[in-house]
């Protein structure tokens, strides 16, 4: 008896190594390069309040804001109004307290199929093209995608992910802020986290340490760690928040998490089992391609 429990073991480790090879081989072979961040003709322009054709600026360029509230939306003109009208009048109120204080929304628009950019327009003609932008996508490219972009087209020293559902307060962005400015500068620390309650286990195991929460879509990043690690992106779906954070780490570029006030609402583009059942498989993919080599990073990325 003993002797074929010995043998169903060592069947069982043989068949979870081979199963794991087999895994690795195809996430090696269906790794691809980093996606290029392809701008179609119609995506290097944004229409300012008059509707006039306006060329984007670029991340490389010098900063000439203090925040770009980035708003990746997708079919989002039901719940995007909720939002911006909260993130707008908070901005517009923190503008009038401290008239040095600039900022700058851009919505990017990922190839949706509903009104969502023409609402989007209408905050741009309401408050000028200066401080709303919308950057409409030919075709959808996923979350990560459309922050990406929006990323790459911004203005600002500081750099907000924030999504369109307005499931985040938006005022909280100050306890962000707060959290950016108490970090010490990289390379002299990895990370710090203000509030940690524990781990996902899955995405603590395979690629992130230390981060309760990394699906938050409120995000503040500084002007070089955005460059840094959107440069760096390979995910541009569901899960390249996870990648984002991996690449952060392995930058050694510090990570606060701070607790923010936030609602459910109803809208929800993720389909419960298969979008997390896919996140799965993107969370060992992740893993597997850096572990191989398939995706390489480098400590100190040059501009080209």
């Amino acid at each position: 008896m003993a002797a074929l429990l010995l043998q169903l073991l060592g069947l069982g480790v043989a068949l979870a190594a081979a199963a794991l090879l087999l895994v690795s081989i195809v996430a090696f072979i269906t790794a691809t390069k980093m996606p290029p961040c392809h701008q179609h003709e119609e995506e290097k322009f944004f229409l300012n309040a008059k509707g006039r054709k306006e060329a984007l600026p670029s991340i490389w360029d010098s900063p000439t804001k203090q925040l770009s509230v980035v708003v990746p939306s997708y079919n989002e003109e039901k719940r995007l109004p909720v939002m911006m009208d909260e993130a707008l009048n908070y901005l517009e109120k923190r503008q009038k307290h401290d008239p040095t204080f600039t900022y700058e929304v851009i919505v990017v628009d990922d190839g949706s199929e509903d009104q969502t950019s023409k609402v989007a327009l209408k905050y741009c003609q309401k408050y000028g093209s200066d401080k709303v932008r919308v950057i409409t996508l030919v075709q959808n490219r996923g979350k990560g995608g459309a922050v990406r972009m929006g990323v790459f087209s911004s203005r600002g020293e500081k750099i907000l992910m924030a999504d369109a559902d307005g499931a985040t307060k938006f005022p909280d962005v100050e306890k962000l802020e707060k959290g950016l400015s108490d970090l010490q500068p990289w390379p002299r620390s990895y990370f710090r986290t203000l509030l940690m309650y524990g781990f996902h286990f899955l995405v603590w195991f395979l690629c992130v340490k230390g981060i309760r929460d990394t699906q938050c879509g409120f995000k503040l990043l500084t002007r070089e760690a955005a460059a840094r690690t959107f440069s760096s992106l390979h995910i541009e779906r569901w899960a390249f928040d996870v990648e984002l954070l991996y690449i952060a780490q392995f930058l050694q570029i510090p990570i606060a998490e701070v607790a923010v006030n936030w609602t459910e609402i109803e809208g929800s583009k993720l389909v419960p089992f298969w979008s997390w059942l896919q996140m799965g498989k993107d969370l060992l993919f992740i893993r597997l391609r850096y572990l191989m080599g398939a995706w390489r990073l480098e400590q100190t990325r040059k501009r080209s």
